[in-house]
């Protein structure tokens, strides 16, 4: 194979090119802090702020970022507890491969793993559950349609139609690979934690949000929050939406507020540490 010039490597690791993950910001655990003491007094639970912080700081690049937020949601003293946490944000990292691309979390979840306590990192689970098989590609795809259906209602069929006029293959693979294969969640045999309907939708705002310049897509995702709330079938055959605490405020005009300022708090952490408002595409920084 053959070897990367010494120019090439250092052009390619340029400073101004912005090649490593993002520093925590020195504030970073009082903010969370904040945000945990303000989502308390909404009577919103762990499971919900959690996931907007977790995605958040992976849009954001942030690996650091992530430690520090599970020590904060973790209980020392209690294992299991911890190993449900870090499952917790491990899944809320996966489904950002939808909003944010693969490379960010392929890093922000290996170096979050290798920064938890042993005993956690022995105590996660190994077996996937994703994997597509002959048995459960049909279930599969169905799960995928009606989680499509669920958030973009009644302009479901419409906006397909409009998708693969950009390209045929765009709704194929965003219902396909995306809502069927990740975002809906497949049978969890071992119990693990699950990024369901409620929080699915959390993720996609806190990403969308966090990247900026998508503002039509946070729409989007900000109805198909409430809409979680609003189809009554939908409700009958999953009922994580009201077991998730806080859940029917944050899909309320004031929760939808919250959600975003929540969002806001931690960019304006970054932006206050390094000056930028996102680290996810600011452009090549001057050399000078």
């Amino acid at each position: 194979m053959s070897k990367l010039s010494e120019p090439l490597k250092a052009l390619i690791n340029a400073r101004f090119a912005l090649p490593d993950v993002t520093p925590a910001p020195k504030t970073i655990h009082s903010v969370f802090e904040r945000i945990a003491r303000d989502a308390a007094s909404k009577d919103v639970g762990v499971p919900a702020w959690l996931t907007i912080a977790t995605a958040t700081s992976m849009t954001l690049n942030s690996p650091a970022s992530l430690t520090t937020l599970f020590n904060l949601a973790a209980d020392a003293n209690d294992e299991a507890q911890s190993i449900r946490t870090a499952e917790l944000m491990r899944e809320v990292g996966l489904k950002c491969i939808s909003f944010n691309g693969i490379p960010r979390v392929i890093n922000s979840l290996g170096a979050f793993r290798a920064s938890l306590p042993a005993g956690v990192a022995r105590g996660l689970t190994t077996l996937p559950t994703r994997e597509p098989t002959q048995e459960n590609i049909d279930a599969t795809k169905a799960r995928g349609f009606g989680l499509w259906t669920s958030i973009y209602r009644p302009f479901d069929k419409k906006l397909l139609d409009k998708l693969a006029q950009s390209h045929p293959d765009l709704p194929v693979h965003i219902v396909n690979s995306h809502y069927a294969a990740l975002l809906s969640d497949p049978p969890a045999p071992d119990g693990r934690p699950r990024a369901g309907r409620v929080l699915t939708p959390l993720i996609a705002i806190s990403c969308l949000r966090a990247q900026t310049g998508v503002g039509p897509q946070v729409v989007s995702h900000v109805f198909g929050l409430r809409k979680a709330f609003e189809d009554e079938e939908g409700l009958a055959a999953n009922d994580e939406r009201d077991s998730v605490q806080g859940s029917r405020w944050l899909a309320s005009d004031e929760g939808n507020l919250w959600i975003l300022g929540t969002v806001d708090t931690i960019l304006k952490a970054f932006e206050e540490e390094s000056g930028a408002r996102t680290t996810f595409a600011p452009g090549l920084r001057s050399k000078l």
